[in-house]
């Protein structure tokens, strides 16, 4: 059997330890094993990367305790919306949506856009109706919004902040040896409405080109898409020659003068390395190789 392997981040942000509880420690473990096991499922049965990033995300936008799908952040006015992205290393293939609203799971209408349109990004009213086309399952909007996250807002609205920035992220590398990486969120806590991620941008928030590397970003997105963090690790691996976690902690420090913020991403190569690296306390990541008992962390003093 080849080798394959997932490796996820479901968030990164810097935040004091008392400020979460056991309890969500605990959720937190939880849903991250959920998405590898559903990812792991996939590949050991000889599925693509793409179909294991797909549904390893759906896994975490269908958890409320993630920024994702149900549970995601709401916009100024109290309203949720998604970006997503999936993309394909085999081909460089990808499907992007933002502003997105009504569709329970932002992730399989990225994978519609990617399969089925002539089009790479869509986003607002023409992409739920491209959704409802494809009979994707919506969900009104009440499903999306949780008591906690409904309170989040009302104190985000209250302070006049902008807070929050989980993104929840997927990279795996499939048995016939392509890559694929994908990402969806619900974006930033009372954000401008239309405001749309870095996530659903291709070399911004999500890139995978099988040679070099498959990446996921999770932060602050308006900085991560400035310093177009994805490729960046990319890049590092083609033109700089780097090994990958020596190239992913470069793309999250080397524009540190000019990108003030959050910012974490999982990487993934076709001999199963797995690169975490982020400039924050809490970085919710996890991993597994070849169907092994998957490895998972919250914190930055964890090994993983």
């Amino acid at each position: 059997m080849k080798k394959f392997a997932i490796a996820i981040h479901a968030g990164a942000e810097t935040v004091k330890r008392k400020e979460v509880s056991k309890a969500q420690e605990k959720a937190y473990r939880k849903g991250i094993e959920e998405a590898l096991r559903t990812g792991n499922a996939i590949l050991k049965k000889g599925g693509s990367a793409v179909e294991a990033v797909v549904a390893a995300i759906e896994s975490m936008e269908n958890n409320e305790h993630f920024n994702a799908g149900r549970g995601g952040s709401l916009n100024q006015f109290g309203e949720a919306d998604f970006d997503a992205a999936i993309m394909d290393g085999r081909n460089l293939n990808s499907g992007s949506v933002g502003s997105v609203r009504y569709v329970k799971n932002p992730i399989k209408l990225a994978l519609e856009i990617m399969q089925h349109c002539k089009h790479a990004f869509l986003a607002g009213t023409g992409a739920e109706e491209f959704a409802l086309r494809q009979g994707l399952e919506l969900k009104e909007p009440s499903y999306f919004v949780t008591e906690e996250k409904l309170k989040a807002w009302h104190e985000s609205v209250l302070e006049e902040q902008i807070a929050g920035h989980d993104t929840v992220g997927a990279v795996a590398l499939d048995q016939q040896g392509n890559l694929a990486a994908g990402t969806s969120t619900g974006g930033l806590m009372n954000r401008m409405k239309g405001r749309v991620s870095d996530s659903p941008i291709i070399g911004a928030g999500t890139y995978a080109n099988n040679p070099y590397c498959a990446v996921s970003c999770t932060g602050e997105g308006d900085i991560i898409m400035r310093g177009s963090i994805a490729h960046e690790v990319y890049a590092q691996v083609k033109y700089g020659g780097e090994q990958l976690q020596a190239a992913a902690e470069k793309a999250i420090t080397m524009h540190a003068k000019f990108l003030k913020g959050d910012m974490g991403l999982v990487s993934l190569n076709g001999e199963a390395e797995i690169a975490f690296a982020f400039n924050t306390n809490l970085m919710k990541r996890g991993y597994s190789t070849d169907g092994q008992k998957p490895v998972i962390a919250l914190w930055d003093d964890e090994e993983v």
